[in-house]
């Protein structure tokens, strides 16, 4: 039931943005307000629970990624910086630039989750330094300038002043990274 609310909560953020209320959301699982709140205490809980939830399935996504014997290191580490489970593609992410705002125990656990989970990523750029297919770069830095970026995306409304959706922009600045640190 739990994961069928947030799959709701992500329609409706689809649909209004932050804005959607906890009646909206009972109303567009036709469930009563009372046992909505038995599932969740209240909208920031279900914001922390969505953002857990979010995170899990791109985690699972990379998996799938650095088990893929078809793949190169590069393919791996360009697929790994740009993953998003392909169910979440049709998120409307650009909304997410009030989050910081409106919501920041909400902000504060997609920070937590945009710093860790990297040590995947970082053994395969250690791993492309080794095969000779990266140059010898700055780990943490690339770290944090990929960082920053989504960061940034979180904070500004930069995506929608600049007509982007939040996958176009991510492909973008892993476009600009993989194709600093390739070698060629």
């Amino acid at each position: 039931m739990k994961e069928r609310v947030l799959q709701s909560c992500i329609e409706l953020f689809n649909q209004k943005g932050l804005k959607f209320t906890m009646d909206d959301v009972a109303k567009h699982m036709g469930m009563s307000k009372k046992t909505l709140y038995t599932i969740f205490e209240d909208k920031q809980t279900l914001f922390l629970e969505m953002v857990d939830y979010l995170f899990a399935s791109i985690q699972e996504s990379k998996k799938s990624v650095i088990n893929n014997p078809n793949l190169s290191t590069v393919e791996k580490i360009q697929l790994i910086l740009g993953v998003m489970p392909e169910s979440y593609k049709q998120i409307d992410f650009r909304q997410l630039y009030s989050l910081k705002d409106k919501y920041p125990k909400t902000y504060k656990r997609v920070e937590k989750h945009l710093e860790n989970g990297w040590e995947d990523t970082i053994a395969l750029f250690e791993q492309g330094i080794k095969e000779g297919v990266i140059r010898p770069v700055s780990i943490p830095l690339v770290k944090m300038m990929l960082e920053a970026s989504l960061e940034q995306f979180f904070q500004r409304d930069i995506l929608i002043q600049n007509g982007l959706s939040y996958q176009e922009a991510l492909n973008e600045v892993v476009k600009i990274i993989i194709d600093g640190i390739c070698m060629k």
